[in-house]
């Protein structure tokens, strides 16, 4: 049975239902199957989407770009020097004139409180393209990528190697909402918020997955259906890029790490990736790896988002 999303925000996945995630997800196949079938979907004909960056983009700024032409409408690039969130102008004006120009606005932020007041303020719906804290129409792309290989989410367990950094906060969010197991291994220091994981806990006891937080790699991955890395210094920690490199040297995703987990485990990284660093050539460019096919999902599963809340 579907519910109706219009108007809703997407703050967080932790926002959602399981009922809607899933929904999504299978609008998102929907969309996928027509575009390559090159059938006309103008769902979103006459609509406008303002996008807000605060940071460089290349997946979010076309993703969302193309999706929404792709869908019939337009979308206005608002970069740093066009918007000044909170120095320019208050946020909350920004969020209520936006809102009487665009039927959509997604924002790209440092702070997640940006997003927060956004959504507080627009009387559109308000999608959050990546925050400090969070990132979930990246998940929401890897949630239809691994549906897609695996040709199922509940059940299967995913091992996340490396930074507890926002993907890795909406990883846990997305995982529990679909029944996966995800253990993360972190060096000492780098792991989740512990308030993400004690949120998550609550919809993971209702669909009976796992939340595992480790220090040991190896570990993590033995038996996972699916191994997941980032970089290891996101933005907006630049400073601390030789000190991160140092502790997270034995967190590299390199085929000796891969050997300790299944034959026909596959490889998800949200990119861009730092070669070399958190993950190896030979192993992104490997059969195992679905990275390509990752990114392109980003735009399909945001065409879902687009599609039912706008």
């Amino acid at each position: 049975m579907s519910v109706s999303m219009k108007g809703k925000d997407l703050v967080s996945i932790d926002d959602l239902t399981r009922e809607e995630v899933h929904q999504i997800l299978e609008t998102a196949e929907i969309i996928k199957l027509r575009h390559y079938a090159q059938e006309e979907q103008p769902v979103l004909k006459g609509k406008i989407l303002g996008m807000i960056f605060q940071k460089p983009s290349l997946r979010t700024r076309v993703s969302f770009e193309a999706g929404m032409m792709q869908l019939g409408g337009q979308a206005i690039y608002l970069g740093p020097d066009d918007i000044k969130l909170g120095e320019r102008e208050a946020t909350k004006d920004i969020a209520q004139v936006l809102s009487r120009y665009v039927d959509g606005i997604m924002a790209r932020t440092f702070s997640h409180q940006v997003i927060l007041d956004l959504a507080k303020y627009a009387s559109v719906p308000v999608i959050n393209g990546l925050s400090e804290l969070l990132h979930p129409c990246q998940i929401l792309g890897d949630l239809l990528t691994i549906k897609e290989k695996k040709g199922k989410l509940a059940g299967l367990k995913l091992a996340y190697i490396g930074d507890g950094n926002n993907v890795a906060h909406s990883l846990i969010f997305g995982s529990v909402k679909v029944g996966i197991n995800i253990v993360l291994a972190t060096p000492p220091g780098y792991e989740p918020k512990k308030e993400i994981i004690e949120k998550a806990r609550i919809d993971a006891q209702k669909v009976g997955s796992t939340i595992e937080v480790i220090h040991d790699p190896e570990k993590a991955v033995q038996e996972a259906d699916i191994i997941y890395t980032d970089v290891w210094t996101s933005m907006g920690f630049e400073k601390e890029k030789e000190s991160r490199r140092k502790v997270f040297i034995p967190y590299q995703v390199n085929q000796n790490l891969i050997n300790h987990s299944k034959e026909e485990v596959i490889i998800l990284h949200c990119l861009p990736a730092h070669r070399g660093e958190e993950i190896t050539d030979e192993v992104i460019d490997s059969a195992n790896s679905v990275v390509i096919d990752q990114a392109e999902n980003r735009m399909h599963a945001q065409k879902g988002v687009l599609a039912l809340l706008l």
